[in-house]
């Protein structure tokens, strides 16, 4: 379709006999490997037994032999995959993956990708509160199991205490693989297991999955902090929920370790699956994370993941598959306020977490080098910043910590950093080496002006610690990717926007080094933050209804959602300006709404069927995401829009085009329901206009055709953005509009 061309931008399961060989031949590198089953009554999907299973992926490593030479050692699986796929990973050649292809039942070999990680208020901050609403209705998540893929965890953090926790349910199936009387698991963390090779122990030595863990299903800790800032009772937004946690990542995350992580967790008996990471997206059938998660959701297993981290720029959105809940990231109502006070008496409020009580109040030298304005190490390391206050570009590969870094050890007293344009507004609130501050593009700009005006610039920064209630909240972080959703632009992504931005949860170590205490807290930004708070939202959800399918929890959460701010207006993105459809997909999560949608767009597994062979795919690229034999000729495929998604997505022509959704009430029995659609430049029309429940699960359908709007012909090429919504005497059901005018 010719909208496509308007734009152009980690889980596993059950692992048997895991092996592997390190390789004498450099050529070799690891390829995952899908196949099909031969129609052997002992490999059958619904009897197979695990020794056959591997019998029969290593027969496809024989076939490789013949192409091996003498200094190459004989190929072997490294993990052998069952829930997700029927396939292994293996380190081959490419001469050993080309004798391969000839064997039957080779489907195909992709060499592995590496991907990376997407990185106490916030359940207040979503009106969540202790001991009464839909906290204590929803039990707090009690009974659910919230599988974590990420870096692993600490497991001695008092976030994963298991006070008032039950045990786990009897259909849990996982382990515990600590090898220590000191890392344990608990009626809190009741698994945890590691799938990254050579590192032996699901213990985090990164902070991200303590992190990420935390904010999903964190216990209650009073007391929460950094540096004294922030403080409260810290909890994941399901505290009751057990966490599952899967190390799939160190420095990088490997796809062949993703992808067992999340065949185990299907066999073990998660409820819900959390991904905060991600790699650049591609056709679905060869984006293993999503193959994955379809396996996952045919067994009823909610699957939330990161948008990624690559905004503001458009068509960055990453884990795009509408089976998976796609989560963007936005900020809540509080700052750490550090401001910068030049020396004109202007101030400037920007955010620190590190907040020294002793700084002096006196006016400083003021720093910037406009050949280095990255402040780089390397640069840094020859010059004498002694007593200086240096300003530093963000970005430019050099993270905020190394910059703080580079300045102290170059005796630089204190440290400013100031946005680029494209990150306009989002400011950080880390955890410094030094006295610093963040600011905004447009303070980075006054700071520079003043630098300019004088010869002798001066500041120094004022610290004024936590600060709650800013009306902007929610907005959307300048990180946070945008659509379109390049494999599949008739989907619109990210689905939710959650918050990912300066969040406090658990950390694998303290961050106060030097200071006299003790906190293992941390504030981060990033999608990854806002993916599990999704992840737990969905275990509340699925605690209260448990009859309820993926995609009708995601529907909940989507046609529920907010779009406006605290102040009552239009959330707004990292520019202070309107958000649109790309940023926020259906909007800002609402809990309170979501648990009592009135309506759902509810779908099965086999509803993904028609769309994909839709999209093109050949027989043999479906069956890769189904995991079974499809024949597209003999289906009838549905255009993208024409999917029973809680969204639209559509190319405005010449001609109209009319697409159909169903409803199934899950609110009163007696209901009515009335239209109200718009869409600028495009005549929207739903038939029918009202629609009358008299049951509870009943469904009902409509239509929505779409045509260009008379006395618009001439405009082309252009994007606008809509909704389409359901209004009873006490729900409301909106469905954002994307159109794209050919």
């Amino acid at each position: 379709m010719g909208y496509y061309t308007l734009f152009l931008t980690l889980t596993c399961v059950l692992c048997f006999n895991t092996i592997f060989v390190r390789s004498k031949d450099s050529n070799l590198q690891t390829y995952i490997v899908h196949v099909e089953l031969p129609s052997f009554p002992t490999l059958t999907t619904s009897s197979l037994l695990t020794e056959d299973l591997q019998a029969y992926y290593q027969t496809f490593l024989a076939s490789t032999l013949s192409a091996s030479s003498p200094s190459t050692d004989e190929p072997s699986i490294i993990y052998s995959y069952h829930n997700v796929f029927h396939g292994f990973s293996a380190r081959l050649s490419p001469e050993q993956v080309k004798a391969m292809e000839k064997k039957p039942g080779f489907i195909s070999a992709r060499p592995q990708k590496t991907l990376s990680l997407h990185t106490t208020h916030s359940p207040n901050f979503l009106g969540l509160n202790q001991n009464t609403g839909f906290w204590r209705d929803s039990n707090y998540g009690r009974g659910m199991i919230i599988g974590v893929l990420d870096s692993g965890v600490n497991p001695n953090h008092p976030s994963f205490n298991d006070d008032g926790m039950p045990p786990p349910p009897a259909s849990w199936r996982g382990r515990c693989e600590f090898n220590s009387t000191i890392a344990r698991c608990n009626n809190k963390l009741i698994g945890a297991r590691f799938f990254t090779i050579g590192d032996g122990t699901p213990s985090d030595e990164d902070g991200h999955g303590t992190h990420t863990a935390s904010t999903a299903a964190g216990n209650f800790v009073p007391g929460a902090n950094v540096f004294g800032n922030a403080n409260g009772t810290a909890a994941g937004v399901a505290p009751l929920a057990h966490v599952a946690t899967y190390k799939v990542c160190t420095t990088t995350c490997e796809e062949s370790d993703i992808v067992a992580a999340m065949d185990a967790a299907i066999d073990d008996g998660v409820d819900i699956i959390s991904l905060s990471l991600g790699g650049p997206a591609q056709d679905f059938f060869g984006e293993n994370i999503a193959v994955g998660a379809f396996s996952a959701i045919e067994r009823g297993i909610f699957v939330s993941a990161s948008a990624g981290n690559n905004g503001p720029f458009y068509g960055t959105a990453q884990n795009g598959a509408p089976w998976i809940l796609t989560v963007g990231a936005s900020s809540v109502d509080r700052k750490i306020r550090a401001t910068a006070v030049l020396g004109n008496n202007e101030e400037l409020d920007g955010e620190s977490t590190f907040q020294p009580s002793d700084f002096p109040t006196t006016l400083l030298p003021l720093f910037y080098s406009p050949n280095d304005s990255f402040c780089s190490p390397a640069s840094l390391r020859s010059l004498d910043l002694q007593g200086m206050i240096v300003l530093c570009d963000n970005g430019g590969g050099i993270g905020r910590i190394a910059k703080g870094r580079a300045v102290r050890a170059a005796g630089g007293a204190a440290m400013v950093i100031v946005n680029q344009q494209r990150q306009g507004f989002t400011t950080n609130s880390d955890s410094h080496v030094l006295p610093a501050t963040h600011l905004s593009y447009t303070d980075g700009l006054r700071v520079k002006a003043y630098l300019n005006s004088t010869a002798s610039p001066t500041a120094t920064i004022s610290f004024k610690g936590t600060v709650i209630g800013d009306d902007r909240a929610p907005q959307v972080a300048a990180f946070s990717a945008r659509g379109p959703n390049p494999p599949s632009p008739g989907i619109l992504k990210p689905d939710i926007i959650g918050p990912g931005h300066n969040i406090l949860a658990a950390w694998h170590v303290s961050v106060e080094n030097n200071t006299g205490t003790n906190s293992n807290f941390n504030i981060i930004s990033g999608t990854s933050m806002s993916c599990p708070h999704l992840s737990g939202v969905a275990a509340l959800l699925k605690s209260v209804h448990p009859d309820w399918s993926p995609a009708a929890i995601k529907s909940a959460i989507m046609t529920t959602a907010d779009l406006v701010n605290l102040a009552g207006n239009p959330i707004e993105d990292q520019t202070q300006s309107r958000a649109d459809v790309f940023a926020i997909g259906s909007g800002h999560i609402n809990i309170l709404k979501a648990t009592d949608p009135g309506l759902v767009y509810d779908m099965g597994p086999q509803d993904y069927v028609p769309y994909l062979c839709g999209l093109n795919y050949t027989d043999q690229q479906v069956a890769v995401i189904v995991n079974r034999v499809v024949r597209c000729a003999e289906i009838s495929s549905i255009p993208e829009a024409e999917l029973n998604y809680p969204s639209f997505s559509v190319g405005i022509g010449n001609t109209s085009t009319t697409y159909n959704r169903t409803v199934t009430n899950v609110g009163e029995a007696n209901s009515i329901y009335t239209v109200r659609a718009a869409l600028p430049l495009v005549d929207v029309r739903v038939e029918p206009t009202t629609l009358q429940f008299s049951a509870i699960n009943q469904t009902l359908t409509y239509q929505t055709t779409f045509t260009r709007a008379s006395g618009n012909t001439t405009i082309v090429n252009v994007i606008v953005q809509g909704f389409l919504t359901w209004t009873s005497g006490r729900h409301t059901v909106r469905s954002p509009i994307v159109g794209f005018v050919e």
